[in-house]
């Protein structure tokens, strides 16, 4: 596998340029994996280095099968034009499939590029459900959680709770705009009320201080914070400041992971409901699982975001093995076509299947916060509440309005 200079890679991010510099790269039987995520802003220790680590884990625990794998990576800056750039010059240069790249709005725009290079793509990190809806792709595959799966799963609990009137703080780009919108629907049908919304600038703002007193100020039962990383965890610390729960008003995290309960502490995240397609001490397979990825990870554990590159990854290679390499660089559609016909199973997320519309089934699993004293430890963070069969955790196929659902 490629031995990657960090700072060589990020440099050729902005440039666009991948640094390939062994002639082994440009050997007909190495398939190139490029992880395309944030590196260095707000969504970084949701997966960037994290979710390299977890593609390298599963390009060691597949093994050497009759072709070379290289791992390479970049920042994409949260930024369209920035991703879209190394997309197409990657695709270009020999990458055969990229993986990960938060940021919805970057992620529809990489999207479009392998689909115009008829390459392949596994979005683990952007969460707009129009991947598998209007802007569906059959060069795309949309690997763990959606803005769709959030807002039913914890959106509808907190309805059913009680939560019936909701005001949104919502960042403003394609991935909280979906969100605010599925959460939105999911709390009208249920019979509740959207009181408002502000939507602040992403990914400039730290201080949500005017956003949280102009929630406050219409009075709902829920704020819910359509946004994630860095700006969820400033946006919950900073709630807690100004005692909004003290006046009886829930905080609903629509987008939260690991990571971020960590930086928060337990003390103000305790009590928080939210939706995840993993936890690392879910079960028997999930703990083996972080057992092997201890050693590339160190002091953290996987989360939903970075672990969902390690199944992806997995099921991608098992996919090119099945075909072969010729075949699957001459095609990116073909190479997606086989990966939705053969069923899924690993130890991040167990089995699963992928429907035509591209959309990857698991479970969903609501999970609450643990108190400073529930807490047995480090990283021991969640209790589970309820379960969300993989069938009925997104939205139904012939909804979406994809062009690849035939009626």
């Amino acid at each position: 596998m490629m031995n990657i200079d960090r700072r060589a890679v990020l440099g050729a991010a902005a440039a666009g340029a991948l640094p390939f510099r062994s002639a082994r790269s440009q050997a007909a039987n190495t398939i190139r994996i490029g992880v395309l995520n944030d590196q260095s802003g707000p969504y970084r220790d949701l997966s960037g280095p994290y979710g390299v680590m977890c593609t390298q884990q599963a390009v060691a625990e597949f093994g050497q099968r009759g072709f070379n794998v290289e791992v390479v990576n970049a920042d994409h800056q949260n930024r369209p034009d920035v991703g879209a750039n190394i997309a197409r010059q990657w695709y270009d240069q020999g990458v055969d499939v990229i993986v990960d790249v938060p940021t919805s709005s970057v992620g529809l725009a990489v999207n479009n590029v392998a689909r115009e290079k008829n390459k392949a793509y596994l979005n683990t990190g952007s969460a707009t459900s129009d991947l598998t809806g209007a802007q569906c792709s059959p060069n795309t595959i949309h690997w763990m959680y959606d803005t769709y799966m959030l807002a039913k799963s914890t959106g509808a609990a907190m309805v059913r709770a009680g939560g019936d009137s909701w005001y949104f703080i919502t960042a403003d780009y394609a991935f909280g705009h979906a969100l605010e919108r599925d959460t939105g629907n999911f709390v009208r049908a249920a019979g509740g009320r959207v009181l408002g919304a502000v939507r602040y600038p992403f990914p400039a703002t730290t201080d949500f201080s005017s956003f949280l007193l102009q929630a406050q100020a219409a009075r709902p039962k829920v704020i819910g914070f359509a946004n994630a990383g860095a700006d969820l965890i400033n946006s919950i610390k900073q709630a807690s400041e100004f005692g909004v729960t003290r006046r009886g008003i829930k905080l609903a995290a629509l987008l939260m992971f690991l990571p971020d309960v960590h930086s928060i502490g337990l003390e103000t995240a305790q009590g928080l409901v939210l939706t995840e397609s993993f936890y690392w001490d879910l079960n028997d397979r999930t703990r083996a699982l972080t057992e092997r990825l201890r050693p590339r990870l160190r002091d953290q554990v996987p989360n939903m975001a970075s672990v969902a590159n390690y199944s992806c990854t997995l099921h991608y290679l098992k996919a090119i093995a099945d075909m072969g390499v010729a075949a699957s660089k001459a095609s990116g559609v073909d190479v997606i076509n086989r990966m939705k016909a053969m069923p899924c199973d690993d130890d991040a997320f167990g089995p699963g299947t992928i429907r035509v519309d591209g959309r990857k089934l698991c479970p969903s699993y609501l999970f609450e916060v643990k108190s400073p004293r529930e807490s047995r430890g480090r990283w021991d963070y969640y209790k589970l509440v309820q379960t969300t069969p993989a069938a009925e955790a997104f939205r139904p196929l012939n909804e979406g309005g994809c062009s690849l659902v035939r009626s």
